[in-house]
């Protein structure tokens, strides 16, 4: 089942209808806040690797693989999000392009080798395992990567977790993004 108003809202798949998981309660990332975020990122989506952690609808790493990015790992705890990000990924033609992995973040983190150009953070709000998933991204980050890491607004995110560094913090309502980079010299 499509989800209410969760459509791909720009590149290859734009407009194509993400597909809801069953029984499982999410906060997907408004349009709004999504466009905001690509638009941010803008040419950095072209053939980068991108991870999406609490993937939820997986519209994040989704939305950055039809923008023109070259592959996406998606890492979702629940098994219904799970299947609801491989069936979005069929319909959007994206398959071949993505890893969807099922673990609880940050301790599912510990299995992954691979570096990352982009690394989406959407926990739920107040989520415990939100801040120390953030603490152990870095070691993925690939040297001029990004992490993206959307919070509640009231929420203020750490400035220099483990060797990140905040580069910019932006609000839309009730949402807030943080963007992080390595430290310089690391």
């Amino acid at each position: 089942m499509a989800a209410r108003g969760v459509r791909i809202s720009g590149g290859s798949a734009r407009g194509v209808p993400l597909t809801e998981p069953r029984g499982v309660r999410l906060r997907p990332t408004s349009g709004l806040v999504r466009e905001a975020i690509f638009n941010i990122l803008g040419e950095r989506v072209s053939d980068a690797r991108v991870l999406d952690l609490f993937a939820g609808t997986g519209a994040l790493g989704i939305e950055a693989l039809s923008r023109g990015a070259a592959h996406a790992t998606f890492y979702e705890a629940e098994p219904g999000a799970v299947t609801a990000i491989l069936a979005s990924l069929a319909r959007t033609g994206f398959s071949e392009s993505a890893t969807v992995l099922r673990g609880r973040l940050p301790a599912a983190l510990s299995a992954v080798t691979a570096q990352f150009d982009i690394v989406f953070l959407d926990p739920p709000y107040g989520d415990e395992a939100a801040e120390p998933t953030l603490m152990a991204v870095d070691r993925l980050l690939a040297p001029a990567g990004v992490v993206v890491y959307e919070h509640a607004s009231r929420y203020n995110p750490p400035q220099r977790p483990a060797r990140l560094q905040i580069l910019d913090r932006r609000v839309y309502g009730d949402t807030a993004v943080a963007l992080y980079a390595l430290q310089e010299g690391e």
